[in-house]
């Protein structure tokens, strides 16, 4: 007949390998050697309580032992937001205008190449701070479908339109474009279609940021995926719209250049179009 003194319940057991993987030597010795710890005086080791527990299916209870990361204050958050929304802005229109200048050099694809390249440098940089939304429309969605505290959305706009903001008028007194109606975002075709394909284009840009930044069952090179969405969005909206995307983008290019021509669009389509894709992908999600 088995000693009841020396034998260790799988409980027992389960709870001294939790001890023995999440706590201090000098915890584990405190715990271990309790007088009040009930049933066992003499301890198995601890190298066959892991085997044993790696065939109990109790093994799937044991607790994962990872310390919290501390919350970064709003105030870094919307500096980030300051920060990365002027560098991506003040990359794109310097292209822009460098295109303007030069004869078409940059073209299209050098136009769509920098705003990518500048958003995978922004996201990098900034989202472990912020989440580098760089963009009003995203916060917004984010904020419906609860990625993002409510109460985080207007601060985050606040920082992000004089972002774009610095960033335009810092890109018109370096370069003195001889058209800086060139940096704003006007449509060149009726407003009734610029408004549907701005839509349509923040739809697929927040679709793929939903899936790549809050899904961890797809988030996979997050930065790549999110500007290759704008790359392509510009490729296909660059004719037409601009394209914006972004009302940040689209207020501060509009007050530098005084070029205020249908903006309803663009303050209204990249919301709607944003909160269309956040949902979108929430519920097809597996």
């Amino acid at each position: 007949m088995a000693d009841h003194t020396t034998v260790v319940s799988v409980e027992d057991q389960r709870q001294q390998v939790a001890i023995s993987m999440c706590s201090t030597p000098s915890e584990r010795i405190s715990v271990a050697g309790n007088a009040s710890t009930p049933r066992s005086s003499k301890l198995v080791p601890l190298e066959s309580l892991q085997k044993l527990m790696l065939k109990s299916p109790l093994s799937q209870e044991l607790p994962e032992c990872s310390t919290p990361a501390a919350e970064v204050p709003l105030a870094k958050k919307v500096a980030a937001e300051f920060i990365g929304t002027f560098i991506l802005m003040f990359t794109v229109l310097s292209t822009i205008v460098a295109d303007a200048q030069h004869g078409g050099a940059e073209g299209l694809l050098g136009v769509a190449a920098s705003a990518g390249l500048a958003v995978v440098a922004v996201v990098l940089a900034v989202v472990h701070i912020s989440g580098s939304h760089l963009n009003p429309a995203v916060s917004l969605a984010m904020g419906v479908f609860g990625h993002l505290p409510r109460t985080h959305v207007l601060p985050y706009a606040a920082a992000q339109t004089p972002g774009s903001l610095a960033a335009t008028f810092l890109a018109k007194g370096m370069y003195r474009p001889a058209d800086p109606a060139v940096m704003a975002t006007v449509p060149r075709v009726g407003a009734a279609e610029a408004f549907f394909l701005e839509l349509v284009l923040t739809f697929v840009l927040m679709f793929v940021i939903t899936a790549v930044a809050t899904d961890p069952t797809s988030a996979k090179l997050v930065a790549i995926s999110i500007a290759a969405a704008i790359m392509m969005n510009v490729l296909i909206g660059g004719p037409s719209t601009g394209p914006s995307m972004n009302p940040a983008r689209t207020i501060g290019a509009a007050l530098a250049t005084g070029k205020y021509k249908d903006i309803w669009v663009y303050l209204l389509a990249p919301p709607l179009g944003a909160i269309a894709g956040a949902g979108t992908y929430t519920l097809i999600k597996p």
